[in-house]
C-alpha cells in the first residue's frame, strides 16, 4: 500500500522528466540567453510581444536583440521549471504534517527542496554568467539530481514492491559503480553541450578520419577558464572540442561494457525484469548517440539522447532501490518465506 505524498512524489518526477526535456530543447535551440535576466525576460513577466515592449526591451538590453521564439523557449522551461519548484515545497511541507507516519521518508523530501532551491540559483547563473560552461554543466547534473531523487521518493513512497531475497553484495557494488559511471557520463554530455563539442566528430568509429586525432585535453578539460565572454556558441578551438567528443565517446564504451556486464549478472540472479529493461535503456542510448554523429546532431534526436540519458539513470537508480531493499528487508519475512524469492520475477 503506498504512503501518504506517493502521488505528489510521482506527478513531481513526470514533472521533473518534462523540464529535463525542455532544458535540453532549450540549450539545443540556442536560447539559454533567449532572455538576458533572470527570472523575467527583458524586465518583463513574459517575452515582450508589441512593438513598443520590443523597444523598451532592446533599449534596456541593446547587446541581446529580442528573439520571440528563443525568449518563449526560455520562459516556457523556467515556468515548468518554478511549477516543479512549488510541488516540491508541497512535497515538503506534507512530508513535515506526515513526519510521524510510519516508515514516512524525512530527510529525502527536504534535500531534493534544498537541491532546487540550489537548482534556482543556477538557472540565474546560467544566464547572468553568459553560459559559462561550468554552471551550465552543473546547472545540468542538478536537474538529474533533482529527478533521480524525485523518483527513489516515489519508489520509497509506493509500498508496492514485494521482498527480494539477498543479493550477493558484488551485484549490488556493480550497480551502484554503474549508476556512478552513469552520473559521470552525463556529467561529460553536459560539458560536451556547455562547449559546443557534439558535432566536433561527425564520422564513426574514426574521427576526422582517424583514430586518435589532434586533441587538445588541457583546454578543452580547463575547468577554471574566466568568467567573461559570451560562451554562446561556445569559446573552445577545434583540437579542444575534439578532446571533449572523444572523453565522452570514451566514456560511453564504458559505460555500456560496464552495464553489458551488470545485465548479464542480474539475469544471472534470477532478476530478468531489471536486466531486461537495462538493456533495453542502454542499447536505446547508445542507439541515439551513434545517430547523433552520423546525422550531425538532429534537434529531435539529441533531444531524446538527454531524455535516455534520464531512462538510464532512472532505470540505475531503480536497480539499486531493489537491490538495496534486499539488505533491509526483515530477516523474520525471509524466514517464513516458503522458498527463495527472485529478485524480480521472470
Amino acid at each position: 500500500m503506498s504512503k501518504p505524498g506517493f502521488r505528489l512524489a510521482l506527478f513531481a518526477t513526470i514533472l521533473a522528466v518534462v523540464v529535463v526535456m525542455l532544458g535540453a530543447y532549450t540549450r539545443l535551440t540556442h536560447a539559454g540567453l533567449g532572455c538576458p535576466d533572470w527570472p523575467g525576460c527583458y524586465g518583463f513577466l513574459g517575452v515582450p510581444m508589441s512593438e513598443h515592449k520590443q523597444t523598451l526591451a532592446e533599449a534596456r538590453f541593446p547587446d541581446a536583440p529580442v528573439e520571440v521564439a528563443k525568449g518563449w523557449y526560455e520562459m516556457i522551461h523556467r515556468y515548468f521549471a518554478g511549477t516543479l519548484g512549488l510541488v516540491i515545497l508541497g512535497l515538503a511541507v506534507q512530508t513535515l504534517r506526515q513526519r510521524n507516519h510510519p516508515a514516512q521518508p524525512l530527510k529525502l523530501p527536504l534535500l531534493i527542496l534544498g537541491l532546487v532551491i540550489v537548482q534556482a540559483a543556477f538557472g540565474m547563473w546560467t544566464v547572468t554568467l553568459k553560459l559559462w560552461p561550468q554552471v551550465v554543466t552543473a546547472h545540468l547534473l542538478g536537474g538529474f539530481a533533482t529527478l533521480g531523487l524525485l523518483f527513489l521518493l516515489t519508489l520509497r513512497l509506493s509500498g508496492r514492491l514485494p521482498p527480494h531475497s539477498q543479493a550477493p553484495g558484488s551485484v549490488r557494488a556493480l550497480a551502484a559503480a554503474g549508476l556512478l559511471l552513469v552520473i559521470g557520463q552525463i556529467a561529460l554530455g553536459g560539458w560536451v553541450s556547455a562547449n559546443y563539442a557534439a558535432v566536433a566528430c561527425v564520422d564513426l568509429p574514426y574521427c576526422h578520419g582517424e583514430w586518435w586525432p589532434n586533441m587538445d585535453f588541457a583546454n578543452g578539460f580547463h575547468l577554471t577558464q574566466h568568467i567573461g565572454p559570451n560562451y554562446l556558441g561556445g569559446q573552445l578551438d577545434s583540437d579542444a572540442r575534439t578532446a571533449i567528443h572523444m572523453t565522452h565517446r570514451m566514456g560511453a564504451v564504458l559505460v555500456t561494457l560496464v552495464l553489458l556486464i551488470l545485465a548479464w549478472q542480474l539475469r544471472r540472479n534470477g532478476a530478468m525484469r531489471l536486466s531486461t529493461l537495462l538493456l533495453v535503456a542502454l542499447l536505446t542510448q547508445v542507439g541515439l548517440g551513434i545517430s547523433n554523429v552520423l546525422l550531425h546532431l538532429p534537434l529531435m534526436v539529441a533531444v531524446a539522447h538527454n531524455l535516455g540519458g534520464a531512462a538510464l539513470m532512472l532505470t540505475l537508480v531503480l536497480i539499486n532501490f531493489r537491490l538495496r531493499r534486499l539488505v533491509a528487508a526483515p530477516a523474520l519475512s525471509r524466514e517464513r518465506a516458503p522458498g527463495p524469492v527472485l529478485l524480480a520475477g521472470k
